[in-house]
């Protein structure tokens, strides 16, 4: 950006921008002024206040953001970069750039590769890349060694290595005592379990819902009780060890409902909610076919507004896209053959403001704080909120501006919202200081 230096610093001024902090529950139009250099924020200021006296040359470099939100940059804690392994998919580079378009400045990456990040080689390697890309990429590691589902790996040494938590997301853990003692190891390193919810002796066709969309498409498909069955199993395992449990990608109203009762009675339980599941139906399998295929899969209308109490009431603790990337290739094999999985990072904040905010569900310091705050939270990231000396790590975007949904910076393009209209542009994606992305027309503007 060819940012004018202040002092022996590179300072940013954002101004006039709308400022969202879901920490502090700060709201309305500030100047920020950012260390570049340093990577923190120096000052929050009123709107238009002075921020130094001096010779204009010695000015920072500022952009008028014209009432545009600025919020902390997006967090999201459930990402698939394929990296190794299956990088004709995505890869790290790639994957970070669809974040940033996305407005995510923080990313965890699921550690369902090839090979499977259940060794400490593996995990620097992939925290390594993540550091080349501009923005935060931290990275799970398996439960289990080689996704096997019989044997622990190292996760007291994972944990000093740097993995963020522990997850075979893709596989669920069918192992009762193994699972007990996997929550009790990830307890004293303090980092979360994550768990893929469901029960394969009870598919017949997985990524389809065993109802309307199964029964149009000849298949068994894969049935709400797969999924009911392993929440209810695993809520009550991880109340029982007093042990953090994130069950991921909800899709379920039953599921739903268990989580709500279990986090009365424990605060180390969390959920997470995928924005096609608060999105969309079964029905856009039939619209769709592969495009809107998923583990798990598209439910009914009323577990769609299951999903949003839940994300209203606070049962859901945040919103993560599980962005899965896959080929067209792939994807254009036949529905039972093709693998599972949309993209999601460069939708979701639009999502969450068309069908939770637009709709009067959540308020945008809700949806801000679910798709921040909380999932910085849970895995101890230093992200999530806005003040000085915190990270310059921030989203700026409009609300109101509408875009298409095409040409995607990911690798891949398997979404079954390509072609539609959805408000909020992400303008600027700033982490540590520095602009990762930013909108074309706003570029061209600077």
């Amino acid at each position: 950006m060819g940012n004018l230096q202040t002092g022996d610093k590179a300072m940013l001024l954002l101004k006039n921008g709308y400022l969202l902090d879901p920490a502090s529950g700060t709201e309305g139009y500030r100047d920020i002024l950012i260390d570049v250099s340093g990577g923190r924020i120096v000052k929050i200021l009123p709107q238009g206040a002075s921020v130094e006296k001096g010779r204009p040359s010695s000015l920072p470099k500022a952009i008028d953001l014209n009432g545009q939100f600025v919020v902390p940059g997006l967090v999201d804690v459930h990402v698939h970069f394929r990296d190794p392994g299956f990088t004709h998919k995505e890869d790290i580079c790639t994957g970070s750039r669809s974040a940033a378009r996305g407005g995510f400045t923080s990313v965890v990456l699921m550690a369902n590769t090839k090979p499977a990040v259940d060794q400490m080689e593996i995990l620097a390697y992939v925290l390594q890349k993540g550091k080349e890309t501009g923005i935060h990429v931290h990275s799970c590691a398996t439960v289990t060694k080689g996704l096997q589902g019989k044997e622990l790996t190292d996760m007291e040494g994972l944990s000093r290595q740097g993995a963020a938590g522990f997850t075979d997301d893709g596989i669920p853990l069918l192992d009762e005592e193994l699972l007990r003692e996997a929550l009790r190891r990830a307890a004293k390193c303090g980092k979360p379990v994550s768990l893929h919810e469901e029960n394969p002796a009870l598919i017949t066709n997985n990524g389809v819902n065993a109802g309307r969309a199964a029964a149009h498409y000849g298949i068994g498909g894969s049935p709400r009780e797969a999924e009911i069955s392993m929440v209810e199993r695993d809520l009550r395992i991880a109340l029982e060890e007093e042990a953090d449990l994130s069950i991921q990608h909800i899709s379920t109203k039953e599921a739903v409902e268990l989580v709500r009762q279990a986090k009365k009675k424990s605060g180390h339980i969390y959920a997470e909610a995928a924005p096609h599941h608060f999105t969309l139906t079964e029905e856009a399998v039939i619209r769709h076919g592969t495009l809107a295929k998923m583990n798990p899969p598209l439910r009914e209308e009323a577990d769609r507004m299951a999903i949003i109490e839940g994300l209203r009431d606070g049962t859901i603790d945040m919103i993560a896209t599980d962005h899965a990337p896959h080929s067209g290739e792939e994807k254009a094999k036949p529905l039972t053959e093709a693998p599972s999985g949309i993209i999601g990072l460069e939708t979701a904040l639009s999502l969450g403001i068309r069908e939770l905010v637009d709709k009067g569900y959540l308020s945008m310091m809700e949806l801000v704080e679910k798709m921040s705050l909380a999932p910085a939270r849970l895995y101890h990231l230093d992200a999530g909120y806005l003040k000085e000396g915190g990270p310059a790590d921030m989203t700026v975007f409009d609300p109101k501006k509408e875009w298409t949904v095409e040409g995607f910076a990911s690798k891949s393009a398997n979404s079954p919202f390509v072609g539609e209209r959805l408000p909020g542009v992400v303008c600027y994606t700033i982490c540590a200081g520095k602009i990762v992305y930013q909108s074309l027309k706003d570029a061209a503007l600077q």
